[in-house]
C-alpha cells in the first residue's frame, strides 16, 4: 500500500485568508469555517475527497522559481473564458502559450503574492 497525498501546502507572504478566498472562487472549493482574515493559515478542503490546499504565512519571500505549479482543465468553459474568469477573479496573466492549432497552454500567477503560477 502506498501513501497519498493528503494536503498540498503553498508558503505565502501575503494574507493566507485572501489568498484562500481566490482560490476558493477560483475551484469552488469551499474555505474552511473557521478561517478569518489575519490569521496565519488558510485552508480549502475538497468535497470530492481530493488534497486539500493549505496557505500558510511565513516571513521570507520566495528565491528561486517554483517548482511546483497546479495544472488546471476547465469544465464548462473554454480555455479563453477560464483565463478571463481567473484574470477576473484577480489572477495576472504572464505568459499565453497557445498553439496556432490551438492546443497549448496559459501561464497565470496567483493575485496578492504572485509567488504561484499555475
Amino acid at each position: 500500500m502506498y501513501p497519498s497525498i493528503r494536503t498540498l501546502t503553498f508558503d505565502c507572504t501575503g494574507d493566507p485568508y485572501d489568498l484562500g478566498l481566490f482560490w476558493s472562487a477560483l475551484l469552488g472549493r469551499p474555505l474552511a469555517d473557521d478561517d478569518k482574515p489575519g490569521d496565519p493559515e488558510a485552508v480549502l478542503a475538497d468535497p470530492a475527497g481530493g488534497p486539500t490546499l493549505l496557505f500558510v504565512r511565513v516571513p521570507e519571500g520566495k528565491s528561486a522559481k517554483n517548482r511546483v505549479h497546479l495544472d488546471l482543465t476547465p469544465h464548462g468553459r473554454t480555455r479563453d473564458e477560464e483565463v478571463a474568469r481567473a484574470t477576473s477573479l484577480g489572477a495576472t496573466l504572464v505568459a499565453d502559450r497557445v498553439r496556432p492549432d490551438g492546443s497549448g497552454w496559459t501561464v497565470l500567477a496567483d493575485p496578492n503574492t504572485s509567488d504561484y503560477q499555475f
